[in-house]
Order: C-alpha cells, then sequence, then structure tokens
C-alpha cells in the first residue's frame, strides 16, 4: 500500500497530540495516511504497554488512518544506530510515503528529539540504492520521502509554517482522550504526570486556537521542516 503521509512518533499518543488534526484533515481530502509508532510507551506512568496497544488502535480509527504499526523499539532506551535507521527504512520503502511527519526536534522527553533524528536520517538513508533491505522475503526500492516535517509538541517553538485545521481540532482532542489511561481523569487513583492535568488537555485547543490567531483562521497547528517552505504560487497563501 502506498501511502500519500507517514507520520512517526516514538510514543503512541505523540502523533495524535503534535498533529492528529493535520491528519484527519488530510484523510478527510482523500490521502492515505499511515503511523509508526517506535515504542510501545511501556516506561509510561500510567496504564501499561497492553492497555496503549489498544488505544492506539481506537486512535487511529477515529483519525480514519489506513494502517498503524509499532517497531517494538525499547521505550527511553532506543538510540539512533544501523539497526533501528534499517527497521524505519523498510517501513519507508514499503509505504513510499510523499510525506513524513515525525517528533519534534527538541522537547522534555529525551525520547522525541531522538526519534526526531533517527527518522530523519532514515529518510535520507532510504533513498541510497546501495543500502539494501528485504522485507517478507522481497528485496526492496530506495525511497526517499520529499518533504520531512516536525510537528510541534511540549515546548512552544516558534514554526516554520502552520496548516490550517479549522473543523478538526474536536476529531483531535477525541483522537488524544482515546488514551484514556495517560490523561486527565479525576476519578483516577493513579500518579500524576506532566499530561494528566486538565490544563495539559486544555492546551490542545488555546495552543492551536492561538496558533490560528496568528495567521487569521480559527486554529492550526504548527510544524518545523529540514528544506525552505515554497507555494505554488502567491494565491496559494493565507
Amino acid at each position: 500500500m502506498k501511502l500519500d503521509i507517514l507520520a512517526f512518533g516514538a510514543h503512541p499518543d505523540d502523533v495524535e497530540l503534535g498533529c492528529g488534526a493535520t491528519i484527519a484533515k488530510e484523510v478527510s481530502l482523500g490521502k492515505k495516511v499511515g503511523i509508526i509508532d517506535l515504542t510501545r510507551g511501556e516506561l509510561g506512568t500510567r496504564g501499561s504497554a497492553e492497555i496503549r496497544d489498544v488505544e492506539a488502535t481506537n486512535a487511529a480509527k477515529i483519525l480514519g488512518v489506513s494502517v498503524r504499526k509499532n517497531l517494538g523499539f525499547a521505550d527511553g532506551f532506543f538510540i539512533n544506530d544501523k539497526n533501528h535507521q534499517l527497521e524505519i527504512i523498510k517501513m519507508i520503502r514499503k509505504y513510499k510515503p510523499k510525506v513524513v511527519f515525525c517528533n519534534a526536534i527538541e522537547d522534555r522527553h529525551i525520547d522525541h528529539g531522538k526519534g526526531s533524528k533517527l527518522v530523519s536520517d532514515a529518510c535520507f538513508l532510504s533513498g541510497l540504492m546501495k543500502i539494501e533491505t528485504n522485507l517478507d522475503g522481497e528485496s526492496q526500492e530506495k525511497w526517499r520521502p520529499k518533504q520531512v516535517y516536525h510537528y510541534m509538541q511540549w515546548k512552544n517553538i516558534e514554526p516554520d509554517f502552520v496548516l490550517d485545521v479549522s473543523g478538526f481540532i474536536d476529531k483531535k482532542i477525541a483522537s488524544v482522550l482515546a488514551y484514556k489511561t495517560q490523561f486527565y481523569d479525576p476519578n483516577s487513583k493513579e500518579p500524576e504526570t506532566p499530561i494528566t492535568s486538565k490544563n495539559f488537555i486544555d492546551s490542545i485547543n488555546y495552543r492551536a486556537r492561538d496558533l490560528g490567531r496568528l495567521v487569521g483562521v480559527e486554529c492550526a497547528e504548527g510544524f518545523t521542516t529540514e528544506r525552505y517552505v515554497a507555494a505554488e504560487n502567491l494565491d496559494k497563501l493565507i
């Protein structure tokens, strides 16, 4: 299956939090989108890896993505080396996306920056024909995504561009709340974490509305990019 967009996250819920509204919008426009989680989030304070598997499946259904896979890397301890790069290259060559989304380049959680660099490096290496990979017994052809974009996460970084996602924030929030063990629950007896407050859930809405305010739309999501942003013509700019 060829995908238009392949979104990577170090943990289940990274993609939903970082670019869930963008994915929902692109799916509504007929794009085929996939999600690849690097780890199962097994070090998370609340819940378990098994629960997170179910939550991730439910979130994917809400967003309407075509495929979701988990590479099973070690939460907190994966590194940017040849073995990890090759596993990501196999996914890039399998799905041949034009666009790849990945974690913020630098963020509060150490896995976010590591995952960002790992996926970005794999995107480049995937385009080298002398790197040979096999999947399901078949040799794969080289493939390099045209664009690699990094979504915003914990930190309020300065985006290189924003995407109008007006009308899709509710679906983003619903996909996030599919991770019932991870976020605000006034009845939970589990330990509090930086993402379990009501303010954190509220921030999904107010951060999107603030980015939208700055560009004259209702809601927006921000991204950083590894190359100049180009427009076909001035009519394509908001």
